[in-house]
Formats: C-alpha cells, sequence, structure tokens
C-alpha cells in the first residue's frame, strides 16, 4: 500500500476518529517500521549504565532490528566530548547473520570484538571490519610452484564493509539511535517544551540500575503510546490510583507536548489529604459511580505507599516563569518507541519493540540514583510493584489493550475509536492543558502520524 491510498482510507482530514484498520493492517504496519523506527526519527536504546566498561554490551531493538549498544575504547583526551558508546546493527556485512548472541544470563556481556560464527568475520567494537579468514587467498604448492587460491578481489576494501552504524545521542545517561541521516539534531527532535521535564529527572545524576520487568502484549503498538497519553483512564481503570490517590481526575494537573504533537508529558501532582479517599479528604465527584473506586481497600503492607518527597520533585515551571512546580507523577511519552515515568518514588523507562500490526514487547527499566539510600532503594523497588507485568496498577493497561486489539480484530475495516474529550481539534502548538479530562495529546500524537506516514 502507498501513502496516498492509506490517507485515502481516512476519513477526513481531523484525528477525533480514529480507524480501527490503523492497529491491525499488516502493510500500514511495514510502512511505519520504515518511516517511524528506521526514518528521521530517534529511538530509545537504553541507559548508559547498562554498560559501564569498555566491551560492555547490550543486545536491544529499533523496530524488529537487533541492534548492539556497546562501550568501545575511548582515548583518554576524547574522553569529555565522547561518550564512547556506539550502536551497530547486529547484521553480519557478509552473510546477513545476525551473529551476536545473548549470555545464558541475559542481554548483556562483555566483548573484545564481535565475530560471526558463520565464517569468521571479526568487527572492532565501533562496527568497523578488522579482518575475515582468507582474504587474500591460501597459499599453495602446485605443479609450478606455490601459487595463491582464490581470495577477495583486489580492491576489497575493509572500511566499506563494516557493520551497519547507527547515528547515537546520548542524553543524560539515555542512550538514543537512528538508521536516518536525516533526522534532526536529537535535542532539537525534543523539543524546549518537553526537555526540562528530562532535566529535571536526569540532568547531573548518576544513575543505578535496579532491575528489569519484560512482557508481550497482543496489541498494537501504539496503544501504548496512547495509553500514556490518556489522563482519561487511570483515575476510571485502575483501582489503586483512584482509591489511593495516588492520580484523580481532582488533581492538579498539566499536558504538555512538543511542537510537533509527537512527544508529551503528563503531570500531576498528589492532593495533600491522601493516601486514601477514606480520610473524607477526597473529592466525592470523582469517585462516586466509578466502580473501580473500594472506599474500604486497605493494605496488609503499608509500605507500599511510604511516598518520601524528593529534593529534585521541586522545579522551576516551565510554563510560568518566576513559579516553582513539585509534580508527584510525570509520564514522558518520547514517540516512537520509549515511557519515562516518574511514580512517587518509583522510576523506570519503558522501551515499545514491535512485533507485529498486533504484538508488541514491552520491556521496564527500573532505576534510581547512585545517592541513594539503601532505604531509598528499598522503597523505589517495593512501589516498582506497582508496575510491570503483574504490576497492581499496570496489569489494568496491558488487558485493555489486548481486549481493544480483539474489538478491532472483529469489527474490520469500517470502524473508528472516538476521541473527542475535550474537543476535536489536536491543539499541536497550543498552551500547555492544565487538566486532565482531555484527549488531545492522541489527538496531537495522529495528527504527525499522519504527516510522517507521508501526508
Amino acid at each position: 500500500m502507498n501513502a496516498p491510498q492509506a490517507l485515502v482510507r481516512w476519513h477526513d482530514s481531523g484525528t477525533s476518529r480514529i480507524p480501527f484498520w490503523a492497529y491491525t493492517d499488516p502493510d500500514l504496519y511495514q510502512r511505519e517500521l520504515e518511516r517511524l523506527f528506521y526514518g528521521a526519527h530517534w529511538s530509545y536504546v537504553g541507559l548508559a549504565i547498562e554498560i559501564p566498561n569498555t566491551g560492555d554490551y547490550k543486545l536491544s531493538w529499533l523496530g524488529e532490528r537487533q541492534v548492539i549498544m556497546v562501550r568501545d575504547r575511548v582515548a583518554p583526551k576524547d574522553r569529555a566530548t565522547d561518550s564512547g558508546i556506539r550502536v551497530v546493527e547486529n547484521r553480519c556485512a557478509h552473510r546477513g547473520v545476525r551473529f551476536c548472541q545473548p549470555p545464558m544470563d541475559g542481554k548483556t556481556g562483555n566483548a573484545r570484538s564481535f565475530v560471526c560464527p558463520y565464517h569468521q568475520w571479526t568487527y572492532k567494537l565501533n562496527g568497523d571490519l578488522a579482518g575475515l579468514p582468507f582474504k587474500d587467498g591460501v597459499k599453495v604448492e602446485g605443479p609450478d610452484g606455490e601459487c595463491v587460491n582464490g581470495g577477495m578481489p583486489a580492491d576489497f576494501d575493509l572500511s566499506k564493509n563494516g557493520l551497519t552504524k547507527l547515528r547515537v545521542a546520548v542524553l543524560h545517561g539515555l542512550v538514543f539511535a537512528t538508521f536516518s541521516e536525516e533526522a534532526e539534531p536529537f535535542e532539537q527532535y525534543i523539543g524546549p517544551a518537553v526537555m526540562p521535564w528530562l532535566d529535571r529527572i536526569f540532568k547531573g545524576r548518576e544513575l543505578k540500575l535496579l532491575g528489569y520487568n519484560r512482557q508481550r502484549i497482543p496489541g498494537n503498538w501504539k496503544l501504548m503510546m496512547e495509553n500514556i497519553k490518556d489522563p482519561y483512564h487511570p483515575g476510571l481503570l485502575h483501582t489503586w490510583f483512584v482509591t489511593f490517590g495516588l492520580w484523580r481526575a481532582d488533581q492538579k494537573s498539566r499536558m504538555v507536548m512538543d511542537e510537533h504533537g509527537r512527544h508529551a508529558v503528563m503531570i500531576s501532582r498528589r492532593n495533600p489529604n491522601s493516601p486514601s479517599v477514606a480520610d473524607g479528604g477526597a473529592n466525592k465527584s470523582v469517585t462516586e459511580g466509578v466502580t473501580s473506586f473500594k472506599a474500604d481497600m486497605t493494605l496488609q503492607d503499608s509500605r507500599l505507599l511510604d511516598v518520601v518527597p524528593e529534593a529534585w520533585w521541586t522545579v522551576d515551571d516551565p510554563s510560568n516563569p518566576g513559579t516553582t512546580i513539585t509534580p508527584t507523577v510525570t509520564m514522558i511519552t518520547l514517540f516512537p518507541s520509549l515511557i519515562i515515568q516518574q511514580q512517587v518514588n518509583s522510576l523506570s523507562t519503558r522501551h515499545i519493540v514491535p512485533r507485529g500490526a498486533g504484538e508488541f514487547d514491552f520491556v521496564w527499566t527500573h532505576f534510581g540514583f547512585a545517592d541513594d539510600t539503601e532505604e531509598m532503594t528499598q522503597r523505589r523497588l517495593r512501589q516498582a510493584n506497582l508496575f510491570g507485568p503483574a504490576g497492581f496498577v499496570s496489569a489494568d493497561d496491558g488487558e485493555v489493550i489486548e481486549l481493544s486489539q480483539d474489538g478491532f480484530k472483529q469489527w474490520g475495516e469500517g470502524g473508528t475509536t472516538l476521541v473527542e474529550l475535550g474537543g476535536r481539534g489536536d491543539d499541536v502548538g497550543n498552551a500547555p492543558t492544565e487538566h486532565m479530562v482531555t484527549e488531545t495529546l492522541i489527538r496531537s500524537m495522529y495528527a504527525y502520524w499522519r504527516k510522517a506516514m507521508g501526508e
């Protein structure tokens, strides 16, 4: 399917109705891979702390292409300007073999060089081809004396036959890569509206790796991006959020997006009368009739809600110079593949890895800071139980995404979703929305998606 045909299928020029085929069409999905994941966009690869030493590597993904994030050797004089982090495609330049296999204990390892097991082609950590067996043929004794059999052509150039190297951007320990030479510089790609919220969490801090969760969700990859751009559902779907006051529609909040509508931040401040609505401090209008609200719900272990404010939570308000803001929740979506979560003291990245039009892998990397006390580290780990595949909150999201995909498949070509909360326009470039009762961020993402897909 070419781009004009795809756009003819869209119902009109707006984005308040999303056609079901946007989630189910396999040809459209292939074009998404080419234009979004392999095109002029920056995708998340991992955290620099996952590969702390020279030769350390981690296997990751851009779309369905497996890549290697590796720590290269760097001369002392270059260390101030070169992180040493490289990203190369895990595909041998000779016969296309996926040569780097994960160690038995996970997705990371250490290597002096990379060697393809098929024909022993050897690559430096930066992806350059270092050598190959029998490049100059084999010397043998024949009836007329010594001669050379075989070998590469005389003009074979090692420097032109290395691994596919990706452009790399490292921001505060977050590692991104792109196959495209046309992708804009990374900080420009993020934009000035979203960058302060990344700085708030990461700038000037050394990260500490805490652990991983992984799951495969039977739904289209865009549904997870939508889910984290959707402030409507958390106070309705998630019993934990509405009952214990972690996220409710009456909380002070803000929706921020970049100038293109592709990236966004959902920001919320927990009400002072939390942790429980049962304490009389709740706005009953956000709980009455909400089936997920359980007024009599109690915890066997109250440490799950042992929230301790941190100094870095309070920052200058990017939207109101001269004032400060202290969010307890920030959910950052960086299109097309990353979600960064601060939910009270829990911190994680969530990597979206598409596996077809109706399936994606979701990889959670939980982290803290190197200067955290042991008590804070344990607090972060306890609160991480709200999230991940079996999390008290996030399990709900995985289930409703699967149910959404099932609904799209049973209807076929003609159905659409309705995305009109807060209006019908995408509002790209307008001032931040100061409430949760809106689907603006979803509409804006699809306005950008339509352009990126060929309009």
